[in-house]
């Protein structure tokens, strides 16, 4: 008897679990069980066509989850241009991202149809670009719906800025249950990628009447960033986030923030900030406690906001909603 209770209590409470958006890694196992393979190749398949893939498509995961959860809200195509995508920290964002999920949903609706999610799809291709740059493997919990609301007007002080302090770093990612080790972890991400000059010219040119440059920055690099972002530049040209190996996923971006040069405010601030220093110097000089941290800080995002059960939908199409 008391056998069958806890069997019973154990299925109660799994259950339960569910409901309160809870993923697990096999959710396809019985009703798409390759689904990522399928993902793999078409994020390889793209990838092959232009390296951009893998910086858009990770950064495309973040802005999704930050603002109403990970459900794909951010993939919305609006004909009013009023969609998540649309606002104006999202404007930004490279279209090979979005072609990156679409392409895979497209290989997935081939053999699953109606089964995957195109928020699952996109954390499973999060995680592949990860792979593709030389950065760690991890397993990925899936289980999410789609989301039935994408708005501009939602974005609006829901991501980070690249002027915030560590404080204003910690509160935006404590909203969404990430803490000050699993910011910095993430931050790691800026590894590979890219920068508008828009985004740090302040720090070349108007920093403080003090000084025109911020005094944070390595000189030699502020040089480089004059160099290549003067004043009055076109508003298209950019800047890798890392200088030093800006296609491979590794720890060199926390390397460079200890010489001084961190791209964007938000970067340098977390060596100059006393609080965050001593996480940099570790990750630093410790390639494997930056992959354990990341790959913690990446399964924590991704839980952010799930909609699961009979919540949301399974869209067909990752860019318009079913209805």
């Amino acid at each position: 008897m008391g056998l069958w209770r806890g069997i019973v209590l154990l299925l109660a409470f799994m259950i339960i679990g569910r409901g309160e958006g809870q993923l697990v890694e096999n959710f396809y196992s019985l009703s798409c069980p390759n689904v990522e393979s399928i993902v793999q190749q078409a994020v390889s398949t793209k990838f092959n066509e232009t390296v951009v893939t893998i910086p858009a498509t990770l950064r495309l995961f973040f802005h999704d989850c930050f603002v109403q959860g990970c459900d794909a809200s951010i993939m919305i195509a609006s004909p009013n241009n009023d969609a998540e995508k649309d606002a104006p920290d999202n404007i930004s964002l490279a279209g090979d991202g979005f072609d990156t999920v679409v392409k895979a949903k497209q290989a997935v609706e081939q053999a699953c149809p109606g089964k995957v999610s195109c928020a699952d799809i996109l954390a499973i291709a999060a995680r592949d670009v990860v792979v593709l740059a030389g950065g760690p493997s991890f397993n990925v919990e899936l289980g999410r719906r789609d989301g039935l609301i994408s708005q501009a007007s939602l974005v609006t002080g829901n991501l980070p800025e690249p002027t915030f302090n560590l404080t204003q770093l910690n509160t935006i990612f404590a909203k969404n249950n990430l803490s000050q080790n699993d910011m910095i972890a993430l931050s790691g991400a800026h590894t590979i990628g890219f920068s508008h000059c828009s985004r740090f010219s302040d720090r070349l040119y108007s920093f403080s009447s003090s000084s025109s440059v911020d005094p944070s920055l390595n000189s030699t690099y502020a040089q480089q960033l004059e160099a290549a972002c003067p004043q009055n530049v076109d508003p298209n040209i950019v800047f890798d986030l890392d200088p030093v190996t800006p296609q491979t996923f590794d720890n060199v971006y926390y390397q460079n923030l200890v010489a001084g040069m961190g791209l964007l405010t938000s970067d340098q601030v977390l060596y100059t900030d006393p609080t965050s220093q001593p996480t940099i110097v570790d990750f630093a000089n410790n390639p494997g406690d930056f992959n354990g941290a990341f790959i913690a800080a990446m399964r924590k995002l991704g839980r952010v906001g799930v909609k699961t059960g009979n919540d949301g939908e399974i869209r067909i199409d990752c860019t318009a909603f079913n209805s």
